[in-house]
C-alpha cells in the first residue's frame, strides 16, 4: 500500500470518526473514553515493538558476531516499552472510572 494511499485512509478515518463527536450536543467539549486511550497505547506499543525487532534483525544481519549483545539490548528495551505500556493502560482505565 503506497504512503499516499495510507495517509488518505487515515485522514478519511479521522474525519469519519471526528464528525459525530463535533456534532454532538452539549458544551462543545470532546471527551474520549478510557478504551480510546488504551487503544492508542497498544497501537504505539505495537509500532515500538515492530521498530525494535526490525532494527535488531537488521543489525544482527549486518554484524552477526554481535548478535548476543544486540539481542540483550533488544530484550531490555522491549521490557521497558512493555512496562510503559502497562502504566499507560492503568492510567487510562483509572481516569475512565469515575
Amino acid at each position: 500500500m503506497s504512503r499516499t494511499l495510507r495517509t488518505m485512509a487515515v485522514a478519511l478515518g479521522t474525519i469519519l470518526l471526528a464528525t459525530p463527536a463535533f456534532a454532538a450536543p452539549g458544551d462543545g467539549a470532546v471527551t474520549f473514553s478510557a478504551s480510546f486511550g488504551a487503544g492508542l497505547a497498544i497501537l504505539g506499543a505495537g509500532f515500538g515493538f515492530a521498530k525494535i525487532g526490525g532494527s535488531a534483525l537488521e543489525s544482527i544481519a549486518r554484524q552477526p558476531e554481535a548478535a548476543g549483545d544486540i539481542r540483550g539490548a533488544m530484550i531490555i528495551i522491549a521490557a521497558l516499552l512493555e512496562g510503559i505500556t502497562f502504566f499507560a493502560l492503568i492510567v487510562c482505565f483509572a481516569m475512565g472510572v469515575k
